[in-house]
C-alpha cells in the first residue's frame, strides 16, 4: 500500500489528499528536527522518518531540504504576523508599537521562528534562489510599509517630529542588524537591552517636545 491509498472492506481505494495541507504538515513535522540539528546536518531520509512519510513523498512536495525550511518560514511568519497585529492593536502609542514591531528578535515565545529564520537567511546568502528572494522581498516590502505607517501615526498624533519619516528605512533595518550581529559575534550580549536603549534614546531625539 502506498501514500494516498487505503483499504475499505477489503477493497483498495484512493484517499483524496489535500496537498497544500499535506505539504504544511510535512514541513512542520520537521521543525523541531531542524531547530535541533540545522538543515545542513539533516538527510532527506531523516526528514521523511520524522514526518512519518516515505522519501518519495518528501520529493513529491519538496525539491530539496532548503524548500522545507522555506515552507516552515512561510507558515511561521504568517502566524507571527497575526500575533504581532494583535499586540500592536493593544498598544496605545507609536513608541510602544515600534518596540513591539521588533519583538521577533528577542521574545521567548518567538524563539522557534528566530531559529528557523536564521536557517532561511543562511540558505538565502549561501545559495540564492529566485523564489526565496521574491518571498523575502515581498515580506520586507510589506513589513516596511507596516512600520512606516506606525512612524506616520506617531507624526499624526504629535509624538514624533515630521522628519522622523525620513529615518523609517534606517530604523527598520536596525532590529535585524542587531539580531544578526548578536548571532555572529560576541559584541551584543542582550538584543532586547540594546534595542530598548537605542529606541529610548531615539525617541528623545525625534519626540515632539511638550
Amino acid at each position: 500500500m502506498t501514500d494516498g491509498q487505503s483499504y475499505k472492506k477489503g477493497v483498495l481505494v484512493a484517499i483524496i489528499v489535500d496537498k497544500v495541507q499535506k505539504k504544511k504538515d510535512i514541513a512542520l513535522a520537521c521543525k523541531k528536527l531542524i531547530i535541533q540539528k540545522s538543515i545542513k546536518d539533516i538527510t532527506i531520509a531523516e526528514a521523511a522518518k520524522t514526518a512519518g512519510v516515505g522519501k518519495g513523498t518528501i520529493y513529491e512536495y519538496f525539491s530539496n531540504k532548503d524548500e522545507i525550511v522555506f515552507e516552515i518560514v512561510n507558515i511561521l511568519m504568517y502566524e507571527y504576523n497575526l500575533l504581532k497585529e494583535k499586540r500592536l492593536e493593544e498598544a496605545s502609542t507609536a513608541k510602544e508599537k515600534i518596540k513591539i514591531f521588533f519583538y521577533i528578535f528577542y521574545t521567548k515565545e518567538d524563539e522557534d521562528l528566530r531559529s528557523i529564520y536564521k536557517e532561511f537567511v543562511s540558505i538565502s546568502l549561501m545559495k540564492p534562489d529566485e523564489k526565496m528572494m521574491e518571498f523575502q522581498t515581498a515580506c520586507t516590502d510589506r513589513h516596511f510599509a507596516w512600520f512606516e505607517a506606525i512612524i506616520q501615526e506617531g507624526i499624526d498624533n504629535n509624538e514624533f517630529v515630521p522628519e522622523a519619516k525620513k529615518l523609517a528605512r534606517g530604523l527598520f533595518s536596525i532590529g535585524e542588524g542587531l539580531f544578526v550581529s548578536s548571532e555572529v559575534t560576541h559584541s551584543i550580549k542582550d538584543v532586547k537591552v540594546e534595542l530598548n536603549n537605542f529606541f529610548d534614546t531615539l525617541f528623545n531625539l525625534i519626540g515632539v517636545k511638550k
